[in-house]
């Protein structure tokens, strides 16, 4: 793709990005040429970094005075996207000790922002390079070790700033199932029984979440929002994307970590990470449940609430954003809800459902029912 107008000479970003706006794209070439005054960054060597499923998107520039030699540019423009969370956490989990960007300089009216840059390589492309259904068990358990380290010191970042995980948030999330995962992507007309059974379970789920010891939660801690150096498996990794922070379950995270949507693991694997961080929990003085049986429920219960959220998201991704990627990822994640739905009591209805609803893939289905 080529720019679609000209920036600056003396900072002309890389012909390969592409802007759709030539007026945001001359204010990023101002801007850019006012950084590489004040903090040495090379406008020429600008590339793309990463982008996201939202609006905001990711370059990276060389400096040579960074500890990297590289920083990072966010581009969000604010009539999409409010930094200010993104502000907010971000100085929160640095004042915690946590591995978090660190924040050179935020233009809040125009969306533009220079961070600190934690390095080219994702905790998933780390375990991708060790061939993680191979590889080397003790890279692996490594990376896990780090991660779950990086873990307990987040979640002991005080959370009362935060917005609280609440009934509300947890019902829109789950509405997420419905709208989009069932109907939309795989083309099932719910009758009135079948939503009456889904109000039904999903309060269960609710009340189950809610009854948990609350902390600092991520949202989002998953081994594509981990930074790892291949090099060291043992180093500390860098924290991105926690501007959806809230206060809420201290299971959330860990779900995220063992249960990703990226990376599928046996059960046992998971057990082995989940005790070794529940153990690291209760050292720490977090508020997790004294028994790990009764820690390993509200795992399970949360997971589901997660898990069901996401097969809503990824399908909203793929239908309303045009970013059919996530579809493949869906079979995980729906592994992940099936498995908890056909274990406790009082989820069969909602694991026959997710039944059907991959049966209907690829086939028609118009109409699901429960009675009681």
């Amino acid at each position: 793709m080529t720019s679609t107008s000209s920036t600056p000479a003396s900072a002309s970003p890389a012909s390969d990005i592409h802007w759709a706006d030539p007026a945001r794209q001359q204010a990023f070439g101002i801007w850019l040429a006012a950084q590489a005054s004040r903090h040495g960054v090379q406008p020429d060597s600008l590339r793309s970094a990463s982008a996201d499923a939202s609006f905001r998107r990711y370059f990276r520039l060389d400096a040579p005075t960074a500890p990297r030699g590289t920083l990072i540019i966010m581009d969000a423009p604010p009539e999409k996207e409010d930094c200010h969370p993104f502000v907010a956490v971000a100085r929160l989990l640095e004042a915690g000790g946590v591995g978090v960007p660190h924040i050179l300089e935020w233009d809040e009216a125009q969306g533009f922002m220079l961070l600190s840059d934690l390095g080219q390589h994702t905790f998933l492309a780390t375990l991708e390079a060790t061939d993680y259904d191979h590889g080397p068990a003790s890279t692996n358990r490594a990376l896990y070790m780090s991660a779950i380290d990086e873990l307990v010191r987040l979640q002991a970042v005080p959370a009362d700033s935060l917005p609280p995980y609440d009934d509300a948030l947890l019902q829109r999330e789950l509405d997420l199932l419905p709208e989009w995962y069932l109907t939309q992507l795989r083309g099932l007309t719910l009758d009135d029984a079948t939503r009456t059974m889904l109000a039904q379970t999903f309060a269960l789920i609710k009340a189950e979440a809610l009854a948990q010891p609350t902390g600092f939660v991520h949202r989002d801690y998953h081994s594509r929002n981990l930074m790892a150096d291949p090099a060291d498996p043992k180093a500390r990794l860098g924290v991105i994307d926690f501007q959806d922070a809230v206060r809420g379950p201290l299971t959330y995270d860990l779900v995220s970590l063992l249960r990703d949507a990226y990376v599928i693991w046996d059960e046992d694997i998971q057990l082995d990470y989940a005790v070794r961080f529940w153990e690291k929990a209760r050292k720490a003085g977090l508020p997790v449940a004294d028994d790990f049986g009764d820690y390993w429920r509200q795992f399970e219960w949360m997971g589901l609430q997660r898990h069901l959220k996401v097969l809503g998201i990824f399908a909203r991704l793929a239908l309303r954003d045009g970013k059919r990627q996530y579809l493949d990822d869906i079979p995980r994640v729906w592994t992940y809800a099936h498995r908890v739905a056909s274990r406790y009591q009082g989820l069969g209805p909602l694991a026959r459902l997710l039944e059907q609803a991959e049966a209907a893939h690829g086939g028609t289905q118009t109409q699901v029912g429960y009675t009681f």
